[in-house]
């Protein structure tokens, strides 16, 4: 029950209304909207990793035929980031990636823009480039950031240093203690994983106008508020002059839950007068990629040999690039993914985003979770083999459960992974896998559990009833493609309301109009968003119910919304249309309106045990259990995915056809990352794939139907228990893919993506042992003692 009303009316396949315009080709993009006036400007990159900048002129540029403005460190000296402001807009004395901006040139057409480019005069200083977090690392290292020391703290708590941007650890319980046990098993592994390109199909796109002393920039992303905070900061501006609109967006996955694009076209807008179009390319896009970010993690576990994990360690090095940006955040989350799954005794947590100079990273679906699910996972079995002890036996005895103390300290409530793993052995017995490869083929099996969260955080939403009965939702959620601004809101609301779906109007994105938000991403938009549109409805109810009080003479409590209509709670009596009750109440005490707030609760973690985290406990906690079977082709090392099966903990799952596209769609994006998407960054520090010619995502033969089981009643805050159902699905793909590869070839798989080659170097015991000798096996050596 919701506010009084049953919760099981918002329950449905509701199908999305943009649906045939998209399909159709229809649907208005921002790269589809700059007017035939709107000048066009393109970004001056280095083609350098590493370099001082001796000169740069630009005067013949700007004489070049059509050129209207050319921008340059000077015009946005302003320094951003996350935790750190540590990011600037324009290269202005030091180049620190490949593709980093040096200058933004605006013209009547691109081929102008891009003729003036030519014409830019830059002399460089070559300097040392630390390509791998190794180097980086090194003793003696040339700091990427000879100023980090000056930089502005936007988040106290965390260790810096040299090329650390920014350390998050946990430390809880006597690790010593438990290693030094005789009756343990101690297991260490290495691992290594690679970078990952989103890929949504419109690339980042902006269209900026600089009118009556304000910037109002139109532009693809999942973060309106940020984008507005963020160009504020780099151009040295009060937030209140930058209007952020947001059309439908082409796909995100994270690559837009950043400002990138949009304060260069804001500065070139307010240099000419003019409307600024400013669209990546598909090579810009691939080149430069926000990426999920490589990393390189050493773990170890103490084991008795029933099972138990008295202790374990682990350090976690993430690639940022050459700044901080998401990473920075995004080391939060090493606590709560390496750090969940099962109950461990006491536990230590370095997480690391080390600076090098290759281009910035960003947040992908999952973020790290994804490739810290692979190394917790392939770790567990690697425990099990060292023990004898049966890996599915040893999920069922260990994994989280209530009252059981997370990796910060946190209390679970509920026993939800555990039940779920028990379902997938009874629907998916092993004893049923008895099936033999073909001639030529090896075969395995895997069963993963994972852990992932709700990012929560501020929301807000208005609900204003209309006369004709319809409501309209005003918030700055954003249409990303995943459907919850079109399937999951306009349910919410229609059931708090007593109306139809179909009749909720909901706006797009305008920080001018709907109050701050968090962003779109983390599975957040339907439990946060829902929850503020619900706390707006139960104000708007209030005000319903009392005029229709007056009008059937009845007190407010006894009153229901129901199918467009007042009626009594009880079935009693009479009843009045909405509309009848909106015109009274426009008569007599104007239009019907409310607001509503929602943010994270939060949950209580054991004090002084995590440092340097955004998030020290989850709020909302969601679990997940995959199981594949597949075939190695011994003489390729092709892997052929047989079969994925998915039980998804979703709270509530108010449209289960919804929550099934997410998961068909993220776990297909998982295969990608675990068996063919690869970035390698060469010695110069570009990258070797540019483009879709050498950069191979899943394509329609690789897709595998998913069997899928919605496992409900999960404890929730969201809004009709509801979690969100988008992120998770990809969590478990890259570990369940290893371990069935790992089951099938008997070898020892340490790293991701398992492309053909790196597999046949398995089977022919071709690949050497992952060491990474730059990280310590002593723990503490590998983090900042001051």
């Amino acid at each position: 029950m919701s506010g009084g009303y049953d919760a099981s009316t918002a329950v449905m396949d509701y199908p999305r209304c943009d649906a045939q315009d998209k399909l159709a080709g229809r649907t208005r993009y921002t790269v589809d909207r700059a007017g035939p006036e709107t000048l066009k400007a393109v970004l001056f990159r280095s083609n350098i990793t590493a370099a001082r900048i001796v000169r740069l002129n630009v005067e013949a540029a700007r004489r070049a035929p059509g050129v209207r403005a050319i921008a340059t460190a000077a015009d946005a000296p302003g320094k951003f980031g996350l935790g750190i402001a540590d990011h600037v807009l324009f290269a202005g004395d030091v180049i620190r990636h490949h593709g980093e901006p040096i200058a933004a040139i605006a013209a009547d057409t691109m081929e102008q823009a891009k003729a003036a480019m030519e014409l830019i005069e830059l002399e460089l200083d070559p300097l040392p480039a630390m390509l791998t977090m190794e180097a980086a690392l090194a003793k003696g290292a040339r700091e990427i950031h000879a100023d980090w020391k000056d930089y502005e703290i936007l988040l106290e708590g965390a260790k810096r240093g040299g090329n650390v941007a920014w350390e998050a650890t946990v430390e809880r319980g006597d690790s010593d203690a438990a290693f030094s046990r005789d009756d343990v098993t101690i297991v260490e592994g290495c691992y290594r994983v690679g970078r990952q390109s989103h890929v949504p199909f419109e690339p980042r796109a902006v269209n900026a106008r600089f009118e009556d002393g304000r910037f109002n920039i139109e532009t693809s992303t999942q973060v309106p508020w940020t984008v507005r905070s963020v160009t504020a900061r780099a151009l040295g501006i009060p937030e209140s002059h930058v209007r952020v609109t947001v059309p439908a967006v082409g796909g995100g996955f994270g690559l837009k839950f950043d400002c990138t694009l949009e304060p260069y076209a804001a500065v070139l807008a307010k240099m000419t007068g003019r409307s600024v179009s400013l669209i990546n390319s598909r090579r810009e896009e691939q080149l430069t990629c926000l990426c999920r970010e490589n990393a390189e993690i050493r773990i170890r576990s103490a084991v008795t040999p029933d099972g138990e994990i008295v202790g374990r360690e682990a350090t976690v090095l993430m690639d940022c690039g050459a700044y901080g940006g998401e990473q920075v955040f995004l080391t939060t989350m090493t606590a709560h993914t390496l750090g969940g799954n099962y109950r461990v005794g006491a536990v230590k947590l370095a997480s690391r985003a080390v600076y090098t100079n290759t281009p910035p990273n960003g947040a992908f679906r999952a973020c790290n979770g994804v490739y810290n699910t692979f190394v917790l996972e392939r770790h567990t079995d690697e425990i099990c083999r060292e023990i004898g002890l049966d890996p599915i036996e040893f999920r069922r005895r260990n994994a989280i459960g209530n009252g059981d103390v997370g990796a910060t300290g946190q209390v679970f409530e509920g026993d939800v992974l555990r039940p779920m793993l028990e379902r997938m052995v009874e629907k998916y017995p092993y004893a049923s896998s008895v099936e033999s490869a073909r001639d030529g083929w090896k075969r395995g099996r895997a069963t993963t559990i994972g852990t992932w969260f709700v990012f929560v955080g501020p929301s807000a939403a208005t609900v204003n009833l209309n006369a004709d009965g319809s409501a309209t939702l005003v918030t700055s959620g954003v249409e990303i493609g995943s459907g919850s601004m079109m399937q999951s809101l306009p349910q919410i609301i229609a059931s708090e309301l007593g109306i139809e779906p179909d009749a909720v109007i909901v706006k797009s994105a305008d920080t001018d109009a709907s109050g701050r938000d968090l962003g779109v991403g983390g599975g957040r938009q339907t439990v946060s968003l829902g929850a503020a549109s619900a706390a707006a409805c139960a104000d708007v109810r209030e005000k319903v119910l009392a005029v229709a009080g007056e009008l059937l003479q009845a007190e407010a409590s006894r009153l229901v919304l129901k199918d467009g209509r007042v009626e009594f709670r009880d079935g009693a009596g009479g009843s009045v249309r909405l509309t009848d009750v909106i015109a009274r109440a426009e008569a007599t005490v104007g239009p019907v309106s409310g607001s509503g707030a929602f943010t994270a609760p939060g949950v209580a973690a054991m004090p002084g045990c995590a440092a340097g985290h955004f998030i020290d406990a989850i709020d909302i906690p969601v679990f997940a259990v995959h199981d594949c079977e597949l075939d190695v082709e011994i003489a390729t090392g092709r892997v052929v995915v047989r079969n994925y099966r998915v039980i998804q903990d979703v709270g509530r799952a108010i449209n289960p056809r919804a929550v099934h596209s997410q998961v068909q769609g993220g776990v297909v994006q998982g295969l990608g990352y675990a068996l063919h998407e690869e970035i390698t960054i060469n010695d110069k520090g570009f990258f070797d794939q540019s483009g879709f010619e050498t950069y191979r995502i899943p394509l329609a033969g690789d897709v595998i139907p998913v069997d899928l089981e919605m496992y409900e009643g999960a404890p929730s805050i969201g809004p009709l228990g509801t979690k969100g159902a988008g992120e998770v699905p990809i969590l478990n793909v890259g570990a369940t893919i290893a371990c069935a590869v790992a089951n099938a070839t008997g070898k020892q798989v340490s790293e991701l993506p398992l492309t053909p080659p790196r597999v046949l170097g398995l089977l022919k015991d071709g690949t050497e042992a992952i060491r990474l000798d730059h990280i310590s096996r002593n723990w503490r050596e590998n983090v900042i003692s001051k």
